[in-house]
Order: C-alpha cells, then structure tokens, then sequence
C-alpha cells in the first residue's frame, strides 16, 4: 500500500510582491519563495504546499494571520468569483508600485540588463471602465459557488458573462461588469432579457449545441457601439426578431453585426460577419489619429491609456522630421500612424493579413501617405534585401506578442544597426530577454512601465535603446 502524503503547512509566510495570475509572492521565515492567491503584499498567511519547485513553492492559503494596510475592498460583487480583476482588493497606488517592481525585477535582477533612467510607472486615468471591448459567452449553464453547489442550486440556467478560470463549460451570470463604460452592462443585460424572452436556447459547450453562443461589444470614446453577436445555428427565423428587438431596444447600438460560428472553437477570424444594422464598423479617436476599427479588428483595448502609451513612444523615438522609421509587429497599424507625422517614412510589417488591410484604410482615412504596410511573418520579411529596397532605418519600433521576438528577428536588428530602437512590451520577461541579447550592441538609456490594465497582473514597459558609439 502507498504511503498517504503528508500535508505541509508553512506557516507565517510574508508576502511581498506581486506574480502572473494573481498570484502573491512570498518568502517564509527560511527563505523560501512562496507563490499563492486569495492573498495580497502585506499579508501574512499559513499556506498548504501543493507543489516544490526548483527555488520556489506553488501552495494554497490555508489562513491569514495578519492582513496588508493595502487591502481595500472590492468594489465588484462577482469578484473572486469572475476572474477578470485579481487584483480589485488591492489599493490602486499599491498596485502601480508592485508593477513597478515587477518590470525592474525582470530586467534587472533577470535580465541583468543596466537601464540609464527609470521614469515612474504612468497610472491609467481610472481604474474602473476602461476598456472598449469586452467580450461575453451564453451558457446554459451557471457557475455556482461552494455555497451555492452546497445548497444544492442547479446550475440549469441561461445566463451571459465570463467563464470563470478552470470553468470551460459554464458561466458567471455577469450583472455588473466594472471594466467597461456605459451602455455596456445595459446593453448585455438586455440581450439575455430579450433572449429568454424569445425562448431562444443559450450555448452548451459540451454538447457544442445552442442558438446563442458570444456576444462582443466594442464601445468608443467617440460615442459609438458595436455588436457582434455569434449564433451557434444558422436559423433566420430565430434570428431576424432576435436582432429587430434588439435594435428596437438598444439604440445606443450605432453598428449591430452577427455571424455564423457552427466550429468547435469561438475564435471568428475565419468566418464571414454580416451587418444587420450601421455601418459596420466604429470609430475610435487615439490622439491626432481616427480609426476605423471592424468587428475583428485588434485596437488597444485600454483608448485613454493607449494614447498615452504612444506619446511615450513618441517622445522617446524624438522624431525631427527626416527619419526612415520601421514599425514592427505593426497590427492595425496605429503606432505607425501615430508618429508618421513626426518622420519622412513609415514601414509596417504585421503577419495578419486583416490587420494590414485595417493599416490601409485607416492610413487613407487620415489622410498619411508617408506609409508602407506589408504582411508576412516579420522574422521572413525583415532581410537584408528588405533594407536595401526601403532604406536603412533610422529608428525602429517594435511592439511583439508576448512571446517577444524570435532570436532570428533579433539578429537582423544587430545587423541593421538601427540608431534607436523602441522596445513596447505586454512581457517584461521575454522583454528582459530580448534586451539581452540585443545589448552586445545597444545600451538601455530609458524604461517606462504604462498601465495598461489595472486590477490585473499585466504591464506594458517601454525601453528606449541607443546603438553603442563604439
């Protein structure tokens, strides 16, 4: 017979800092480094081990002995629940100031990289409502909570929200959601009125069946708002008085599209999107520049702070006029166009095709002639033949996924030799990483970490890099 484990409890871990998915970090009395949720710096808890890693523990928290003068109280009834905001019962300032680390950690302690100035961390405008799109999932199934599952609620129910983590099949029924502006929350609860009004059936994940399945709402600050819905059946009858009610009840709609999605994933890039009503399509104003932004289009999700975010691209790429500028990772294009203005050519690359077709319009609604867009893998289309044919460029701004850049990538900046590089990252880490081995040839003069998304582990950092003279 094997032997039972045995439960390890550490006890008094203090925790310090902030990690990914919400997780706090911590160190106990030994000084081993402890990662948990349900906890924020300050705290001090007695924590279950469920994991021993090589340098750190993955555990559980079993009590909190001491809580953190940080601890604010969330404002959101689905919070701990729904998990969209981490970090909601944590002070604002006390969030900044942890993202703050979490940059120079990454950098510093992993990257072992030297950074001439650290300017303070850019705190968004509000905490609350910034976001201008949120995307939001029907189910006939709800998410209960312990005490709900303990009192023995069915979980039968059409409801629209958010599938909670490690819950794939069902979904929070969401009545206020505190990350997008009016007339988000009445718009959504809306369409489930309008919806279980009509009979109509609502999404079973397991079964892959259920008329209704997504619902994608992108709200500007220019005043406008887009719908999309997603149906999981192609049935006009159940979906013309469906979507006339829902324009009859919402005018604050200006654009409603839908489209068919019978796939097995709720991804929509592949499929064709009607208009029902509008012009399909909104508008969003970032700074000087006017996008117009489709159902599939990818936009900083975060208007007010993204603006900010290029001004801080705008002054660190100190543009005079006469610069050849390459805008890698380009996507819609908006860096790109956003310093146009500033220098003698733009040159775009993004691997999306349908982004680099918004790139174009969006260049041709505002007018900026100065730019070329090219779609492909940056890693195939950046060659030293690409650079012969658009010149050597002057100034280089990269804004990669997550991932960061391939290695390949990074070979070809070290061989292009580029005066300044800009450097935006969502990764501080494989930033950290990127900026290493691009320093066999660049020094950091700056770093600035933006907020892009309170309440959540995320964070923008912006470096500046200069070619050494040597």
């Amino acid at each position: 017979m094997a032997r039972r484990k045995k439960n390890v409890i550490l006890s008094n871990v203090q925790f310090f800092g902030i990690a990914d998915e919400g997780k706090a970090v911590g160190k106990t009395e030994d000084g081993q480094v402890v990662f948990a949720k349900g906890v924020v710096p300050g705290d001090s808890a007695d924590v279950l081990v469920l994991k021993k890693r090589k340098g750190h523990i993955q555990g559980v928290v079993r009590q909190i002995n001491t809580f953190s003068s940080e601890r604010v109280e969330p404002v959101c009834s689905h919070f701990g629940t729904c998990g969209g905001c981490k970090w909601q019962n944590l002070d604002y300032a006390a969030q900044l100031r942890h993202k703050a680390v979490v940059v120079e950690n990454a950098l510093i302690r992993l990257g072992k990289i030297s950074v001439g100035e650290w300017l303070p961390i850019l705190a968004a405008e509000s905490p609350y409502y910034y976001r201008n799109k949120m995307e939001f999932a029907f189910s006939c199934k709800q998410w209960l909570t312990h005490e709900e599952i303990n009192s023995e609620k069915s979980n039968a129910a059409d409801v629209l929200g958010f599938h909670p983590a490690g819950g794939f099949d069902k979904v929070i029924d969401i009545q206020h959601c505190w990350l997008q502006p009016d007339p988000s929350n009445e718009v959504r609860n809306t369409v489930r009125t309008i919806a279980i009004a009509q009979g109509l059936s609502f999404y079973d994940v397991k079964k892959h069946e259920g008329f209704l399945r997504n619902l994608m709402l992108r709200i500007t600050t220019t005043g406008e708002t887009m719908a999309l819905i997603a149906f999981g059946e192609d049935n006009p009858d159940l979906r013309r008085p469906f979507l006339e009610e829902v324009e009859r009840r919402l005018p604050q709609i200006t654009t409603l599209v839908y489209c068919i999605n019978t796939k097995m994933n709720d991804t929509i890039w592949d499929l064709p999107v009607h208009t029902w009503s509008g012009k399909g399509y909104a508008e969003e104003q970032l700074g000087h520049v006017r996008f117009r932004i489709g159902p599939k289009s990818f936009f900083q999700t975060n208007t007010r702070q993204g603006e900010n975010l290029y001004d801080v691209v705008t002054r660190f790429a100190n543009l005079q006029g006469h610069e050849n500028v390459y805008d890698l990772y380009t996507g819609i294009g908006s860096i790109g166009l956003y310093v146009a203005k500033d220098c003698k050519q733009v040159v775009g690359i993004e691997e999306v095709a349908a982004a680099i077709d918004d790139a174009k319009i969006n260049a041709e609604v505002n007018g900026v002639e100065n730019v070329k867009f090219y779609v492909g893998d940056v890693r195939a289309i950046l060659t030293t033949e690409f650079a012969a044919q658009h010149g050597k460029p002057d100034l280089l701004i990269t804004d990669p996924p997550r991932a960061g850049m391939h290695e390949d990538v990074i070979n070809m900046l070290l061989e292009l030799e580029a005066p300044r590089i800009v450097y935006v990252s969502c990764n501080p880490g494989t930033q950290a990483r990127d900026l290493g081995r691009l320093s066999t040839k660049y020094q950091v003069l700056k770093v600035q970490p933006v907020d892009m998304f309170p309440h959540t582990h995320h964070i923008e950092s912006v470096a500046l890099l200069e070619l050494n003279k040597s």
